[in-house]
């Protein structure tokens, strides 16, 4: 499945640029800390880009969780089905999770470009702009509700399923 392949690769890079947003970030609150209680100097900025850095990284690598089905699920009733009712329960679940990731997608870019439109930017005295953070909560649930939609799809197609696991198979 093309779609996997693709989605594989670009999970791989969006991990390297999420642990790369994590250090940036650990980078800018520590130097905030140092600034203000060493140096006496108050900074406005650390916490807008670290938290930009945080929904980054936490948007972006979604996908790539999810790859791995990495997310937490509630398996109170995995045990309890018969085989062909839990693999029905599992389908119904990856669909339901594509409807949901792939709706707030969609809001997701609708906020980005009224940001971009209207040039909204945060409250504060740097104000950078707000359609840095709408724009990567928007691709990170884009790419997650790509991921959703293969997962679903090789679940109720056998066939494309193991196109799918030997895929992940050879990026491990």
């Amino acid at each position: 499945m093309p779609l996997a392949r693709l989605l594989a690769v670009i999970n791989r890079v969006m991990v390297v640029l999420g642990m790369f947003a994590l250090l940036v970030a650990a980078g800018v609150l520590t130097y905030s800390v140092i600034s203000r209680y060493v140096m006496q100097a108050s900074t406005d900025w650390q916490d807008e880009a670290a938290v930009f850095c945080l929904v980054g990284a936490t948007f972006m690598c979604g996908g790539f969780v999810q790859s791995l089905r990495g997310h937490i699920g509630i398996e109170a009733m995995a045990g309890l089905l018969p085989p062909v009712l839990e693999r029905l329960r599992l389908a119904l679940v990856d669909i339901t999770a594509t409807a949901f990731c792939a709706f707030f997608a969609w809001k997701s870019w609708s906020l980005f470009h009224e940001a971009w439109v209207e040039g909204q930017t945060t409250s504060s005295s740097w104000a950078p702009p707000l359609w840095i953070p709408y724009g990567l909560m928007a691709m990170g649930m884009t790419l997650l509700s790509l991921q959703l939609f293969v997962q679903a799809a090789a679940r109720l197609n056998p066939r494309a399923a193991i196109v799918v696991v030997r895929h992940e198979e050879v990026l491990s």
